[in-house]
Formats: C-alpha cells, sequence, structure tokens
C-alpha cells in the first residue's frame, strides 16, 4: 500500500453567519459532516481547486478566497493520512445542490455554533486550532 500522504483541500463557505457542510457518504469517514472539497490536482493552484470542487459538489460560485491554514489528518481506521489545505470563501451565487449523490447525503447552512456531529477528522482538527472563519473575517 502507498504510504504517502495525499493532499485534500477544504473550502469554508460563509452565508449570512453560517457555513455550507455536507453529509459523507460512501468514504472514509462516512456519516460525518464536513465543507465541500477534494483532492488537490497536479497543477493546480489552491483557488482554482477550491472553485472546482466547490462547483463540481454542490453548484455554487464563491467569492473573496483566502488561505486559511492545513491540517495533519489521520485515519487510523481506513490507514489514511491527509494534509487538508482550508481556504475560507464567501458565497457569490447559485443554489445548493446534490451534484454527487454518489459521495454526499445532503447539504446545509450551519451557524458556527450549532455545527451538526459527528464531524470529520480534518474539520475536529481544524477547530482545535482555533480556527473560527466569523473571527478571520473581521
Amino acid at each position: 500500500m502507498d504510504k504517502i500522504p495525499k493532499v485534500g483541500l477544504g473550502v469554508c463557505i460563509v452565508k449570512d453567519n453560517t457555513v455550507l457542510l455536507g453529509k459523507r457518504k460512501n468514504a472514509h469517514g462516512e456519516g460525518s459532516w464536513c465543507f465541500p472539497g477534494g483532492h488537490l490536482e497536479f497543477g493546480e493552484s489552491y483557488e482554482e481547486c477550491a472553485r472546482r470542487e466547490t462547483f463540481e459538489e454542490v453548484g455554487l460560485s464563491i467569492k473573496n478566497l483566502q488561505l486559511v491554514t492545513a491540517t495533519n489528518d489521520i485515519f487510523p481506521r481506513e490507514d489514511k493520512h491527509y494534509v487538508t489545505i482550508y481556504i475560507s470563501a464567501e458565497y457569490d451565487g447559485g443554489k445548493v445542490e446534490i451534484k454527487e449523490p454518489d459521495k454526499m447525503v445532503e447539504w446545509a447552512w450551519f451557524s458556527w455554533d450549532k455545527l451538526p456531529q459527528p464531524l470529520f477528522i480534518p474539520m475536529q482538527n481544524l477547530i482545535k486550532s482555533g480556527f473560527n472563519p466569523f473571527e478571520r473575517r473581521r
């Protein structure tokens, strides 16, 4: 088995004091909630990846992208290791859709102080780091 960490990217999209989260299925972390995102492709910038994944997964456009941080995410049960890069962005347009029904059960907007549970391991690590999308934007 390949033991090289993979690079993932999560997009924290802010709209009206809420953030967008999706419930995962058919992948590691099934049943947990996470931001839109996916794998960084070869030659792709963080911003390009954030825009592509957001549109591919939920059909939204985003603006005011900012690099936030990265987390070191180990999934012992699945024997996987990721470095997850986080981008914050603001909602720019479109209607939330489940564009990849084989990967996500649902998408919904949540208040930061009322996030659904369980959260995806990278999201847990992001929150442990002290990240708050509403404090950064002020």
